[in-house]
């Protein structure tokens, strides 16, 4: 078994954590730090989506901004990642997709075709529609963001996990990294009908009331993405590395740091830990029983005997849209 610390040190320094930290100087230039709603329309902020009320339930509004060098080196993949992980978002609220739109930027239309044909056969796959966006063939390097809209019954969101809780995670292993990046690809190679079908499980859970919050695992990895889901619940988490389904051959620290194209963790009670795994297992999708919320405002991560405080929002915060 490994040795924590050196993982501890590794996740605390990673990338991944550092540019969820910068979400934190923008919300504070923008109003939308100490959690609740903004402003008059009651929008909470620091979810995987803005959560509109919208009669008998909730639009959902999101966006997801691409690294340049990430465009430049797997510009088809990044178009497919463009429609894939703002589905991904909308699931993670208890959503269903409506439409997305893009905004690209290239230099000429050779430099963009490679991108608009990833995020037309991410769009087939999914089945959601790309209804229009903006479009520049005379920049100086290829750039891409893509926002969508769904809808949702009822909600998970980030900011109802509640100490007792147990901490699942389920993620698609059938997969292979998208060297040289982060990136877990379970995705591109799978049947559509597939994609849809996993993707449904979320909203299911939510309209069975079997989970309350959850968060899609992003470029912070599984445990920036815990991080993120604690500060804004305003709890702790208690996390079993050992715990997290993980493919065979992989190393924990790398993985821990890794962006899965399906990944999810839910705050869970403990009577409805079994029928929520089940969901996922019977799917061929891994899933366990990660960890506890627990009522402090740390983050913590045991492997072993060993025991690492990765965060303590008491001392700092991170995305800086934690609320009690």
């Amino acid at each position: 078994m490994p040795s924590l610390a050196p993982i501890a040190d590794s996740l605390r320094a990673s990338r991944g954590i550092a540019a969820k930290a910068d979400i934190a100087s923008v919300a504070r230039r923008l109003g939308l730090t100490g959690g609740g709603p903004s402003g008059r329309d009651a929008i909470m902020v620091g979810d995987d989506c803005a959560a509109i009320a919208d009669g008998d339930g909730y639009l959902l509004l999101a966006i997801e901004g691409f690294i340049n060098r990430f465009v430049a080196a797997d510009p088809w993949f990044a178009g497919w990642c463009g429609v894939m992980v703002n589905v991904s978002d909308v699931a993670a609220m208890g959503g269903r997709p409506i439409a997305v739109v893009d905004a690209i930027w290239s230099a000429g239309e050779a430099e963009a075709d490679p991108i608009l044909a990833g995020l037309r056969a991410a769009a087939s796959s999914f089945g959601v529609p790309l209804v229009g966006g903006h479009t520049n063939q005379r920049s100086n390097r290829p750039q891409l963001s893509v926002a969508i809209l769904g809808r949702a019954k009822r909600l998970l969101t980030s900011f109802d996990a509640k100490p007792g809780q147990r901490l699942l995670a389920a993620i698609d292993l059938r997969g292979r990294y998208r060297e040289p990046f982060p990136n877990w690809e379970a995705a591109t190679d799978a049947p559509a009908q597939r994609l849809r079908e996993d993707i449904e499980i979320l909203p299911a859970i939510a309209e069975a009331g079997l989970s309350p919050a959850a968060k899609d695992i992003s470029q912070g990895g599984i445990i920036g993405t815990a991080m993120m889901l604690a500060e804004c619940s305003f709890v702790g988490m208690a996390i079993d590395l050992a715990a997290i389904p993980r493919p065979d051959g992989v190393p924990l620290e790398r993985w821990l740091q890794t962006f899965p194209s399906f990944g999810f963790l839910l705050a869970v009670a403990p009577g409805n830990v079994a029928a929520v795994l089940a969901r996922f297992t019977a799917r061929g999708i891994a899933a366990a029983d990660i960890g506890g919320v627990t009522g402090d405002h740390a983050v913590r991560v045991g492997l072993g005997a060993e025991t690492e405080t990765i965060w303590d929002f008491s001392k700092s915060p991170l995305i800086g849209c934690g609320h009690a």
